[in-house]
């Protein structure tokens, strides 16, 4: 008999996609899509419940179907709804308490992967140039996304302890981009103008949304516990992928690109918080080499290549008059608000 795989986060486009993906592997009996709103695609094989994981609800739910494998994908960088910074906290954080607790009553769980993110180390001055999974953040994050991050996981180590009887495997992400998925970084870097901060040129990694996609059907389907950087290789210059997409980039001080962040939050046009701001700054390296010796898994995309499908994907060097003059003005008065 195949497994019971519970996959939350599926009204989002990864968690759908990676449901679908699953339900068809010859490995896996059922798959359990949960979120509090349906998915708009086609979920395929996928059974879907309508829950919250945030209410003790979710334990039935893991107990009646007799699961064995939970799949953690709601802890997102961006709610993409009402609630702001707030919801995204809740969902984050909250949620994931309900479901340890849910999953610390199920007697047939075995396996819980958790999609975490590279974010938990922060970005800083201070950085080595390659985080290792032993490895803290060198600035214990305050607030936002990547202390929500460090919570999860800090929630996730000890429920590990608690059941030792179940494997516990998390999956620290680099950014995902990719000619599909919609992230954060994807949105930035579809900006008609792009904001950068003055004096820095940061270095970034990226994931392909295949990647992400073959890397968590790998944790779930195989015996690997333990915590793994997942990432393309090598990295990329802020200046070059700038360069690469075709668009202007607009230097100016980290203090107005935070302001414009937030005011372009506000009119929809991108999603990226003080911590991205920093990461914008200073940039973040993972080492990898423990997802290829001792997980297993090797990325079809360097980050390069995934940075060049994602810019494949839009137009590079055409910005259309209206895009720019509306970018310039949210920018002008970002930064006249922020003098006064």
């Amino acid at each position: 008999m195949g497994r019971v795989v519970l996959v939350t986060g599926v009204s989002r486009d990864l968690g759908r996609r990676f449901a679908r993906q699953l339900a068809e592997s010859p490995g896996v009996d059922r798959v359990i899509g949960v979120d509090v709103t349906p998915p708009r695609g086609d979920m395929g094989k996928v059974s879907f419940v309508r829950a919250d994981i945030r209410n003790p609800v979710i334990a039935k739910v893991i107990v009646r179907e007799h699961v064995d494998t939970v799949v953690h994908m709601s802890v997102i960088a961006s709610t993409g709804g009402p609630g702001g910074r707030a919801a995204l906290k809740e969902l984050n954080v909250i949620g994931t308490m309900q479901l340890l607790a849910a999953c610390q009553q199920a007697p047939d769980l075995e396996h819980l992967v958790i999609k975490s993110s590279t974010a938990v180390y922060g970005a800083s001055h201070r950085d080595p140039a390659m985080f290792t999974e032993g490895m803290n953040a060198t600035r214990t994050p305050t607030s936002g996304y990547s202390k929500q991050v460090a919570e999860v996981e800090g929630y996730v180590r000890g429920f590990a302890r608690r059941r030792p009887d179940v494997r516990v495997t998390t999956l620290r992400m680099a950014s995902i981009v990719g000619p599909v998925i919609t992230t954060p970084m994807t949105t930035y870097f579809k900006l008609p103008v792009i904001p950068t901060v003055i004096g820095f040129n940061p270095r970034m990694q990226f994931l392909h949304e295949h990647d992400a996609l073959g890397s968590l059907e790998h944790a779930t389907l195989n015996d690997v516990p333990g915590t793994f950087n997942i990432a393309g290789d090598g990295i990329i210059m802020m200046s070059q992928a700038v360069r690469r997409i075709g668009r202007p980039g607009l230097p100016m001080p980290a203090f107005a690109v935070s302001t414009i962040g937030s005011t372009m939050r506000q009119a929809r046009m991108a999603d990226f918080s003080r911590e991205q701001v920093a990461y914008l700054t200073y940039g973040r390296g993972v080492d990898t080499t423990l997802m290829r010796t001792r997980f297993g898994y090797e990325p079809r995309f360097t980050t390069a290549e995934a940075f060049a499908d994602f810019g494949a994907s839009i137009t590079p060097g055409v910005i259309g008059v209206d895009r720019v003059r509306h970018a310039e003005e949210i920018i002008a008065g970002a930064l006249g608000g922020s003098r006064g």
